[in-house]
């Protein structure tokens, strides 16, 4: 029997050449079934074969439909993938496909009201384009897959939250990409998703610049003064719900302990956002995919082919994805 009154949370097996099947068993270990219900998307082959390598002596119900979900278990939706071998360490088609087809399920689960969040293991972008997928990365197929235009990658850990302009470009295409619509558009639903999934009255947010420095006044590069500066002045304007500050030189933010004085953060690109943000979470960041019309969370890691079928890999991150998802998936219950 499934129980509605608590979070059901589907998981995307990941790239079951990498450590995803590890880090998500050894997660679900020592969890709380009283207080949500993990449901693995995967081929039933790849948890036994992990499990067997694993100390640990899991309750699991497998099942090929969701009529078959329990409560109080760990939960394997299954499907079958042909000439199924599980190879540690190496990329491959046949995990690369595996891995889109478990997030496409959670997705489906999601959309239709069946679980009430996802969590998805780290896919190997290489795979997954031998297996036929052309995508930059799980946000922007999940934002393709839900029909919404426009979302932002934002890693959380904590009171630390690091969203993003830009997310998987080419830093070349990094200053041509940053225009006053899509700064007004990652700004909105950075706030909106602050005020409605974080409950953060009245968000403080900083604003990084693009350039060294911020630009130095036009020496070093204009996208501050001709771009970013005045789509700032614009939104402050009309927005008087939120405080923005910035643009700020990104190198000092951090050292000077900024990022504790605002509610988050907006960086321009991938690295500069994130590089700092990885040091400061300990290896406890949740990657959170805002402006989506369901919950997803994931791990800030990758999928960690060099130590994958060891028994090594640390659980810490997934560990606070899904409790992050949980959390979340708890504030919309009850507001519904």
């Amino acid at each position: 029997m499934l129980k509605k009154d608590i979070p059901r949370i589907a998981i995307s097996i990941g790239d079951f050449n990498g450590i995803g099947p590890e880090i998500i068993l050894k997660s679900l270990s020592d969890l709380d079934l009283g207080t949500s219900t993990p449901v693995i998307i995967s081929p039933k082959e790849i948890i036994t074969s992990v499990l067997s390598y694993l100390p640990y002596d899991l309750d699991v119900n497998y099942s090929d439909d969701v009529t078959g979900l329990q409560s109080g278990t760990i939960n394997v939706l299954t499907f079958a993938v042909d000439n199924m071998k599980l190879t540690p360490g190496i990329q491959s088609a046949l995990s690369g496909k595996a891995a889109m087809q478990s997030i496409e399920q959670c997705i489906h689960l999601c959309m239709n009201h069946e679980v009430d969040a996802m969590v998805t293991a780290p896919i190997s972008k290489e795979a997954v384009n031998l297996a036929g997928y052309e995508i930059p990365g799980h946000t922007e197929f999940l934002a393709t897959q839900t029909s919404t235009d426009s979302v932002l990658m934002m890693l959380v850990s904590g009171d630390l939250r690091v969203a993003l302009v830009t997310t998987h470009i080419p830093v070349k295409d990094v200053s041509e990409a940053i225009t006053p619509d899509v700064i007004k558009e990652k700004v909105e639903i950075l706030s909106s998703s602050l005020i409605h999934d974080f409950g953060i009255t009245n968000p403080k947010i900083a604003v990084f610049g693009l350039n060294p420095h911020a630009g130095d006044g036009g020496v070093i590069g204009k996208e501050e003064i001709d771009v970013i500066t005045p789509t700032l002045k614009m939104i402050r304007e009309e927005r008087k719900d939120i405080t923005l500050h910035g643009p700020f030189p990104a190198d000092g933010f951090f050292g000077q302990q900024l990022h504790k004085h605002h509610d988050a953060i907006l960086a321009m690109y991938h690295d500069q956002g994130l590089a700092p943000f990885k040091l400061l979470s300990f290896g406890k960041g949740v990657n959170f995919t805002a402006g989506l019309p369901i919950i997803r969370t994931s791990p800030d890691h990758g999928t960690a082919f060099d130590i994958a079928g060891k028994g090594v890999a640390n659980p810490s991150s997934f560990k606070e994805a899904y409790k992050q998802a949980v959390e979340l998936a708890n504030k919309r219950l009850s507001e519904d």
